[in-house]
């Protein structure tokens, strides 16, 4: 039986980031689900969908092939046959995955890849319905969250860093408006699982979060 953790949390609490490292010191896959919306969304955009029209999203989304790889050990996101990772990471994309994900043809989707991919090995995987939906019986359960202030900031920061002109009111209304939709979803709303362990980050240095998740799966392995 595969070992699995499942991470979930609001939009900017770090999931990817600690996910990843957690992933590579412990040993698991690191499947970013929020990767796969992503390049859900970009098919979306370049196909000139309207994103709020969901007959048309759930009619589209069967034409998108979704996979992902690794490559040299790195995550490597296809979208019918391209590497997309370089295109997923934009303000617009992730807006727009926000927005597509609730309808029920794309979940459909990508929660059957992605059981799939838990089912083969042992893998950690972040998302907003990981632990309540995807994974349920997964042997450790995180939910991770942190502030709005904190987390625009991080946002803020992030953007700024590379170079990107951004308003840190905007960043963090858009948090909060995506927060809003996530929770209130009519589908697999974001919360947290009753069996999960809350991780509030907003104090927290980035490597005592990665130590905090290390120490709680090292203790999930040995049950």
């Amino acid at each position: 039986m595969s070992f699995n953790v499942a991470i979930d949390g609001p939009a900017g609490a770090g999931k990817s980031t600690v996910a990843k490292a957690v992933a590579k010191e412990m040993g698991l896959i690191y499947v970013d689900t929020g990767a796969m919306y992503r390049a859900m969304a970009l098919f979306m955009l370049r196909e000139g969908v309207d994103i709020k029209d969901r007959l048309k999203i759930a009619e589209k989304c069967t034409q998108a092939d979704i996979t992902i790889r690794y490559e040299d050990g790195v995550q490597v996101v296809y979208l019918n046959g391209e590497n997309v990772n370089r295109y997923i990471r934009t303000e617009e994309v992730g807006e727009a995955a926000s927005v597509i994900s609730p309808v029920a043809k794309v979940r459909e989707n990508m929660v059957r890849l992605q059981k799939a991919l838990a089912a083969q090995s042992d893998c950690i995987m972040d998302g907003r319905d990981i632990g309540t939906c995807v994974l349920p019986g997964a042997q450790l359960k995180i939910y991770l969250t942190a502030s709005s202030d904190v987390r625009a900031k991080r946002r803020y920061d992030e953007l700024t860093a590379k170079g990107q002109s951004c308003n840190l009111q905007q960043i963090k209304e858009d948090i909060e408006d995506r927060d809003y939709r996530d929770m209130h979803r009519e589908i697999s709303p974001l919360k947290q699982a009753e069996d999960a362990v809350l991780v509030d980050t907003s104090h927290m240095s980035q490597e005592e979060v990665i130590d905090e998740i290390k120490k709680r799966c090292g203790q999930a392995r040995e049950k």
